[in-house]
């Protein structure tokens, strides 16, 4: 059972749409708040750009002489081979990042917590509610569906979401390291996603109660840190539901990664998604039967629709909104549509 500090600890999460927002998203909006983010977020690395060998350039088969010794293949290799080195160097060094920062945020959690939140193999906890909502981290993950979520969110006050938030994050992070055939990881787990924003409300939040400057510089670090791990983790959803696309039924990656920096509450929109498409996710890995989500599917059918909409495409399509607005005719509006 969660001891006082553990749920002290996770309730503090409860700033994240209050602190982290607000001291993080006026400074990088202006840079982020552009379809073309979502490119750079979902990805970790950065291809090098190669120069064209010279003599690739003569259209004439004549200057391909023998003699002269060089072929397409001979100068395409090197930098294919170049690139493949370079992009696992990269993300050897991410991976390592991630672990470390995982292994070092681990250590200053006290043991009785520790304990608890061990992960454990999937199917551990029992299938009703209460069990899921207290269950520690399993692999493959537990199915958390958007009721569930929401059931242990709100009579919490946000308390639980920061369990939640810890969870996935552990069962991603332990799932890539059993999974990936040279031990990579592309997140910094519970421990390392989670206890840094933490610590830094811990420390933060009375200093700027203080007026000591330092505090307001280290809630704006903990905003920045916890609003790039949600952006992350909406990109590793994204390549999840790309290997299960078949059996979600769907045709394209579900999120905008860059939608985590949208304003409340257009910020919850993308999040429920996540949770519903990562609960799916989980559900098809453990072979469990399928159960309607009456709050993903039917009351809020944005949460559950299977193609990936636009901004616009939501706000001029009342059906996709709420239950009784499923019978609405889309907005004609010129401003809200897409271009050709």
């Amino acid at each position: 059972m969660a001891t006082p500090l553990t749920s002290a600890l996770f309730s503090l999460l409860c700033f994240h749409s209050a602190c982290s927002f607000s001291v993080s998203y006026p400074t990088i909006n202006s840079r982020c708040n552009s379809p073309n983010l979502h490119g750079l977020c979902s990805t970790l690395t950065k291809a090098k750009v190669k120069s064209v060998h010279p003599r690739l350039l003569r259209a004439s088969p004549e200057d391909h002489d023998d003699d002269e010794g060089v072929t397409a293949t001979s100068a395409v290799e090197p930098s294919s081979i170049e690139e493949k080195n370079s992009d696992m160097s990269q993300e050897k060094i991410i991976s390592d990042f991630c672990i470390g920062t995982n292994t070092f945020w681990r250590k200053l959690v006290i043991e009785p917590v520790r304990k608890y939140v061990e992960i454990r193999p999937g199917g551990t906890a029992p299938s009703d509610a209460l069990s899921k909502l207290t269950a520690p981290p399993e692999v493959p993950g537990i199915p958390r569906p958007v009721w569930l979520t929401i059931l242990g969110s709100v009579p919490t006050a946000l308390g639980w979401y920061g369990y939640y938030k810890f969870s996935v994050e552990e069962e991603l992070y332990q799932y890539e390291l059993q999974n990936d055939k040279d031990g990579k990881v592309t997140g910094c787990g519970g421990y390392g996603t989670l206890f840094p924003f933490v610590y830094a409300v811990i420390i933060g939040f009375p200093l700027t109660l203080l007026e000591i400057p330092l505090g307001e510089t280290i809630l704006q670090a903990a905003g920045f840190w916890i609003l790039l791990g949600q952006v992350n983790l909406y990109r590793r959803v994204n390549e999840l539901c790309e290997e299960a696309k078949d059996e979600l039924e769907i045709t394209e990656p579900p999120l905008y990664e860059w939608w985590a920096l949208l304003p409340p509450p257009l910020d919850v929109v993308v999040g429920l998604r996540q949770v519903h498409f990562l609960s799916e996710y989980w559900r098809i890995k453990r072979s469990e039967p399928y159960d309607r989500d009456i709050i993903a599917e039917e009351l809020f059918p944005f949460i559950s629709t299977k193609q990936r909409f636009t901004l616009k495409e939501f706000f001029r399509t009342p059906r996709m909104w709420f239950w009784f607005t499923k019978d609405w005719e889309d907005f004609e509006f010129d401003f809200l549509k897409d271009p050709a």
